[in-house]
């Protein structure tokens, strides 16, 4: 029997709409779905080829374990969970609850039910040493606006549709969609602006290939942006375009930040970031004397090594401009559940910022800024309290993280090592048990990601598109039968002899609640299954602002030893030989992050491998040549990579696209046959190697040589 059955992809933040093809319960097509009243057809080919990663013969389809001599044997579910969690008790009876951590992926942040679960599970275990990969590219928004709006949780977004002045720092729209702002087809809305007449500016070191389609890109120097929008504000002053009367409305400690900003002028700043004076107040003009401007900022800038600050300052270029909540600038999308910018509220202070086991840190006060991961190999090998035992879920820290053979190093060290995933990837070629889960069609959700993020607020509900193949279980039933089995509370106890609630149904009642916010329930979105929302006014922003006074803290005092580091970090700058290379990541429209690593159809002809981008004055200046083989060197590591020149690239930066590094893969054929190289090898990794505001990683701005391999 064939069927069609509505379903989205949870590959990125805007959850496009599909259609799935089922034929005697297998899942045999992806489709776009032409009638979603959000996405209207649009998706991209990651969504499509999800299909591809569904049925790749390669997906773990039972739970493993590690033998003595380091392969794996195939077991059952009833064997591997009394074990693990027989390993936990003895291993909590011996350490204490110091010895547990856990690591989170990104996949598990498109997944409503895994949270819950996990959290009930390490919250009985004890187990505080939490790290994620939100430490590799989003903390520090989460940071910032806690500090600036009093919730981790409101995150103004651009009003494309209507503004006349578009800023976008770090982001490039065609290869990667957004971030902290989920629309449907970006490049079509950018597309639309233009063609009415709005201005679109990309600040970056490469001209992105969203220019081919609208906008110009002005280029700055990797990891200086927050000097840039510094200057801008800098700029506002001097031109006379603060709103000072809607500061005082809205605001705390303008004049604080306005005082500040006049240490970093367009001229001052010009060297650092390569965009001329003259450039920046032409910026500065038309930002400000646009009806309306709007201004969003993605992870080329967040992996910086300020990218808190920066983020801090998006917020103000929209405020002192009179921006923020204006139709046309940016406001505050809120979503399905009304109170998520009060359920992220938070209290910042200078108290948050530690001196940590390995140096200035950001003490874990919330769950959307957690441990440095950059850290969890120092953690684990600590010579006083070591973790022993580790969950890693959905995520591959050993190349996603900095410092590769530090993470295989403290990897291979543990007692007990539980990975949690759809394959065995390079992190589980060093686990005891590797745990086989339920993928994003054989489980139900909703568009959860999206939440006080979207463009346009829908809530989508996905029933499961077919049964969990094999021995494939949803991770909340794997995390609750652990439980369980530790004699902790969980999904499957009964009450008073009789049996618990269908545990699916119990999860799905705190979403449930969420809704009702908004008079709605999960039985109206099942029945509906896409139900779009009344979009927040722009003037309501402030109404979402949690601070105690309810003004927002433009200056805030949890900034002042990063205002110190700001400055110090902007003389090292201005102290750099003149050639000095660059290094960022460069996104790649076939491959998200490791995910698509062993789908074949993305990595076709020249796709099979990643490469070193040089600008080719700088490849002259090296006598290097397209095609070579060259040592690409930074003070952490060392790799050899096939050299491309482009013109896209600013002098003085080079690009490697990131995912890559599949050598010791061994449970991902393709992918190892294809390896590449992973690039976060050359990163930095353990203490100062990450913003202390937030526990953020440096991934971008990495200075490195090279030369001839050979």
């Amino acid at each position: 029997m064939k069927e069609e059955k509505k379903t989205f992809c949870r590959v990125c933040e805007p959850a496009c709409g599909m259609v799935a093809v089922v034929e005697d319960g297998a899942l045999t097509a992806l489709k776009p779905d032409k009638d979603h009243p959000i996405t209207k057809g649009f998706v991209c080919h990651k969504g499509i080829y999800g299909l591809d990663i569904h049925n790749d013969p390669d997906r773990l389809k039972v739970p493993l374990k590690r033998r003595a001599d380091g392969t794996y044997e195939e077991s059952s579910w009833d064997i591997v969970i009394p074990e693990i969690a027989e390993k936990l008790k003895n291993i909590l009876e011996r350490h204490g609850r110091s010895a547990i951590g856990g690591y989170r992926g990104n996949p598990m942040a498109f997944n409503t039910l895994f949270g819950p679960s996990y959290g009930a599970l390490m919250g009985q275990l004890g187990a505080q040493k939490q790290f994620s990969s939100g430490t590799q590219d989003c903390s520090n928004k989460f940071a910032a606006s806690g500090a600036v709006f009093g919730t981790q949780t409101l995150h103004p977004v651009p009003d494309i549709a209507h503004t006349d002045f578009l800023i976008l720092l770090g982001e490039n729209p065609a290869v990667s969609h957004m971030s902290f702002l989920s629309i449907a087809d970006p490049v079509g809305e950018l597309r639309a602006a233009e063609e009415r007449g709005a201005k679109i500016v990309y600040i970056n070191p490469r001209s992105i290939e969203t220019e081919r389609f609208a906008g110009e890109v002005v280029h700055i120097r990797p990891d200086t942006d927050v000097y840039f929008l510094a200057a801008l504000i800098n700029e506002f002053d001097r031109l006379g375009k603060i709103d000072r009367d809607h500061l005082t409305a809205h605001g705390r400690n303008w004049q604080a930040l306005l005082d500040f900003e006049k240490e970093y002028s367009a001229e001052r700043v010009e060297g650092i970031t390569g965009i001329s004076a003259a450039t920046l107040t032409d910026l500065a003009q038309q930002f400000a004397d646009a009806p309306a401007a709007a201004i969003h900022m993605s992870t080329g800038v967040n992996m910086g090594r300020q990218g808190t600050l920066a983020y801090w300052l998006v917020h103000m270029v929209s405020l002192v401009t009179g921006n923020l909540g204006r139709k046309g600038g940016n406001f505050y999308s809120a979503g399905f559940y009304t109170r998520a910018s009060k359920a992220g509220t938070v209290r910042s202070s200078p108290e948050d910022i530690i001196e940590g086991p390995y140096g200035t840190m950001r003490a874990k006060n919330s769950p959307l800024v957690g441990l440095p991961a950059n850290l969890m190999p120092n953690y684990i090998m600590d010579k006083r309290e070591p973790i022993r035992a580790m969950f890693i879920t959905g995520g591959n820290p050993v190349l996603s993280v900095g410092g590769e053979a530090q993470m295989r190093e403290a990897l291979a060290s543990l007692e007990l090592l539980v990975c949690v995933d759809i394959y065995r990837n390079a992190s589980a070629e060093h686990a005891h048990y590797v745990l086989p889960v339920a993928g994003a069609f054989e489980r139900p959700d909703i568009n959860i990601t999206g939440l006080g993020l979207q463009y346009r607020p829908s809530i989508q509900y996905s029933e499961a598109v077919v049964e969990p193949g094999f021995e494939r279980k949803p991770e909340w039933w794997i995390f609750s039968k652990i439980a369980q089995a530790m004699g902790f509370k969980s999904m499957f106890d009964e009450d008073d002899g009789q049996k618990a609630l269908d545990p699916e149904q119990e999860l799905w009642a705190r979403t449930d609640a969420m809704l009702r916010s908004r008079d709605l329930s999960m039985d109206a979105l099942r029945e509906q299954g896409t139900l779009v929302l009344d979009p927040t006014p722009p003037e309501d922003t402030y109404d979402h602002v949690q601070t105690e006074d309810g003004l927002i803290d433009c200056f805030p005092e949890a900034f002042a030893s990063s205002l110190d580091r700001m400055e110090k970090i902007f003389t090292e700058l201005n102290q750099e030989p003149g050639d000095q290379l660059k290094l960022i990541t460069k996104r790649d429209v076939h491959m998200m992050n490791s995910w698509y690593a062993n789908v074949e159809k993305m990595k076709r002809k020249e796709r099979a491998n990643n490469y070193l981008f040089m600008h080719p004055e700088d490849g002259a200046r090296r006598q290097l040549k397209e095609g070579q083989q060259v040592r690409l060197k930074s003070k952490d590591g060392e790799v050899e990579i096939e050299l491309k020149l482009s013109d896209d690239l600013m002098p003085g930066v080079v690009a490697v696209t990131h995912g890559w590094g599949h050598k010791h893969s061994g449970g991902m054929a393709f992918a190892q046959s294809t390896p590449g190289v992973n690039i976060n090898a050359l990163l930095p990794s353990g203490p100062d190697s990450f913003e202390p505001l937030s526990n953020q990683a440096h991934m971008t701005g990495i200075p490195v040589e090279v030369s001839r391999a050979g």
